[in-house]
């Protein structure tokens, strides 16, 4: 009996499995990582797990994830936002600078979208228009609101936040916060706008090759000032929902949410190169950020210690893709 020649076919099919493999490994591998951080947590402190501790970690996580959405899309179209915080902290600041009752808070929202808009805008003109890198461009816009927020607050800002504001910061649902209800919607809409629509897939074009996206007839300018200004709308509507979480405000409100949101999306692979990124990733990053904080801070370890973690995590995240770029 003659043995039978194997085909090139048949060759191919070892390669492909393994190549889908590591498709799926790069694309869903980060979600891996939660359930091993949880069992981690659980493990090292049983408090970890308590349900007063992982309700606290839902309602830490939703307003870092909505403002992580709104940078992935900035990071896919080659940008940084670092006006993040700073829109936090505004919007907190808008929050009372009324008369503190429910029927402020529609109001509020619209002047906090407001702003959210022309600082958006702006960070787009400043880095299509004008050229400026995307950090100088955004740096800049951060401290111009950090200046018109210390002078209109006098430094300390006054007022209280509404109840309703209160409730979708802090207040659950059978068991579930509001904010996480607000981030679950907002993240199945940007979802469907990144990866199933034309719009999304333009955001991809100009991300993965600006030139690509010119000889397509895409105008990329407006796709990355549109991504600047879905940016500054999220920070603003995460900069509320924190308010109505912590219930006192001050002109700090979301410091350091510019650094974390960064991580969060380097930590999902949204990539720091453009052209490549998910809102899974994003809210999986998130994630993993809020855990690994609040293992820390379960822990004791010093707020200089998180600060190192999170530098390292940014180095071997940017080594890893530069690796894979290559």
């Amino acid at each position: 009996m003659s043995d039978r020649l194997t085909t090139p076919a048949e060759l191919d099919q070892p390669l492909a499995a393994a190549w889908s493999t590591r498709a799926l490994l790069d694309r869903f591998g980060m979600l891996l990582i939660l359930p091993l951080l949880l069992a981690a947590g659980g493990i090292v402190s049983p408090a970890f797990i308590s349900a007063d501790n992982l309700s606290n970690l839902l309602l830490q996580f939703a307003p870092l994830a909505i403002v992580a959405m709104g940078q992935a899309l900035v990071m896919i179209v080659r940008g940084l936002d670092l006006s993040v915080a700073s829109m936090m902290a505004t919007a907190a600041v808008i929050a009372t600078g009324f008369s503190g009752s429910d029927r402020d808070v529609a109001t509020i929202f619209a002047v906090a979208l407001a702003v959210a808009v022309m600082i958006g805008l702006l960070n787009g003109f400043l880095v299509t228009k004008r050229q400026v890198s995307p950090f100088l461009a955004t740096l800049a816009t951060m401290i111009l609101l950090q200046g018109f927020r210390f002078a209109y607050t006098q430094g300390a800002p006054s007022g209280n936040v509404p109840p309703l504001l209160r409730v979708f910061g802090a207040g659950k649902f059978h068991g579930i916060p509001y904010n996480v209800l607000v981030l679950v919607a907002l993240a199945i809409i940007l979802a469907i706008v990144l990866h199933r629509s034309t719009f999304g897939r333009r955001i991809f074009i100009v991300g993965g090759n600006p030139v690509t996206g010119r000889l397509f007839g895409i105008q990329s300018d407006l796709i990355i000032i549109a991504c600047y200004l879905i940016s500054a709308c999220l920070a603003a509507v995460g900069g509320l929902i924190l308010s109505g979480y912590v219930g006192l405000v001050d002109n700090w409100v979301g410091q350091g949410y510019e650094l974390d949101s960064i991580v969060a999306c380097v930590v999902g692979q949204v990539s720091l190169q453009g052209g490549r990124g998910s809102i899974l990733g994003a809210l999986t990053g998130a994630a993993i950020i809020v855990i690994i904080a609040n293992e820390v801070l379960l822990l004791g370890v010093p707020i200089q210690v998180q600060l190192i973690i999170k530098g390292a995590v940014i180095v071997i995240a940017a080594a890893l893709y530069a690796r894979k770029d290559n």
